[in-house]
């Protein structure tokens, strides 16, 4: 581990853009909406060479710009078996996101620039919903859902398509199954895990959040229409 005598300077700003100041937002932001609760879910913001992480096991909305951990980019895919590089840990004895090798697949798989991780009960109820390996829905009239691959913008006609993958006691042991459904579906919004929520990318904070807000109405409607025999996917 690599860590800097300045390394509490990394998350000290007066800039409430800055991702030590946006984290502990961003985090009380879902707990209000539901999201999360207690310490479960997850967000990372990646700039530059710098990756900022929120904490495990802090109650979300009580996160602290002191709680963030730094760690340089890129390094080796952090895993449950590699010891990772930090920048800065925090001064409290806290660990990193257990969401941290999944945050990589983004990075290195989408050249994302944020992720997030909620367990949202629309997300979990449309992994019940539809038993197979992908959630689709189409023509519904919503901007900001953008693909994994090209960044195109969906369109009204288009059919969303969001990987879903099976849970694993362990977050850390979902780090090869959404990276294979990465590979599989490069189009992919998001990852759905069947019975615990979703990650969500994007090139930077405001997309990645952006992205999650408009899957989580797309998910809700699409749990509505199922449970009312409706269907998701039309012919064009």
């Amino acid at each position: 581990m690599a860590e800097n005598h300045d390394a509490d300077a990394l998350v000290t700003s007066t800039d409430p853009l800055h991702p030590a100041n946006l984290i502990p937002e961003l985090c009380a932001s879902f707990y209000r909406l539901g999201w999360v609760t207690g310490t479960g879910g997850g967000i990372c913001i990646r700039t530059g060479d710098k990756v900022y992480i929120a904490p495990s096991g802090v109650q979300k909305e009580r996160i602290e710009p002191s709680h963030i951990f730094v760690l340089p980019y890129p390094q080796p895919d952090p895993s449950p078996h590699t010891d990772r590089i930090f920048l800065r840990r925090p001064k409290l004895n806290l660990k990193e996101s257990a969401c941290t090798p999944l945050f990589w697949n983004a990075f290195e798989k989408r050249n994302a620039g944020s992720c997030i991780h909620t367990h949202s009960q629309n997300a979990v109820m449309a992994t019940l919903l539809w038993e197979g390996d992908l959630f689709e829905i189409s023509h519904q009239m919503i901007k900001g859902v953008r693909t994994g691959g090209n960044g195109k913008t969906l369109s009204y006609l288009d059919t969303l398509k969001v990987p879903i993958i099976a849970n694993t006691p362990d977050e850390e042991d979902l780090k090869d199954s959404m990276a294979e459904a990465m590979e599989k579906y490069p189009d992919a919004a998001a990852i759905l895990v069947r019975r615990h929520g979703i990650y969500v990318w994007g090139d930077d904070w405001q997309k990645a959040k952006t992205q999650t807000e408009c899957l989580d109405y797309l998910f809700e409607i699409g749990v509505k229409m199922k449970l009312a025999g409706i269907p998701t996917v039309l012919n064009n």
